[in-house]
């Protein structure tokens, strides 16, 4: 079972830029789909972006355009990079990884990380 630490949080001024970097405990490239979900105080957790099994970025529409998913295979590390950030965007944000077999993410297998605090003023 993979494990997820998040990094990278932090206060940011609106119109500023963040990336979030997430360490899995082993190799994820090929074996799990990898994804960014964030909670805001009162409202329920919600995708932000995510690679889905044939490896295609998928964004929530709220980020379209400023958020952008990417992975270091070599590192075993997946990031979200955030730009124009605006107040709305202040939650906190998981990682997570679902297990990937034959192209399907099953999302019944995910691990999550412990979360990291982004708040935009």
């Amino acid at each position: 079972h993979v494990q997820l630490v998040e990094s990278g949080g932090g206060s940011v001024q609106a119109g500023g830029s963040l990336t979030l970097a997430c360490a899995a405990s082993r190799s994820i490239y090929y074996d799990y789909c990898m994804g960014w979900f964030r909670q805001a105080p009162g409202k329920e957790r919600e995708e932000v972006a995510r690679f889905d099994g044939d490896r295609n970025a998928d964004y929530a529409e709220s980020v379209k355009g400023r958020a952008s998913i990417s992975v270091d295979s070599t590192k075993n590390t997946f990031q979200l990079q955030m730009n124009s950030l605006k107040p709305e965007d202040t939650a906190v944000y998981y990682c997570a990884a679902d297990r990937r077999v034959g192209g399907i993410c099953y999302e019944s297998s995910r691990a999550w990380g412990q979360g990291t605090q982004v708040t935009v003023s």
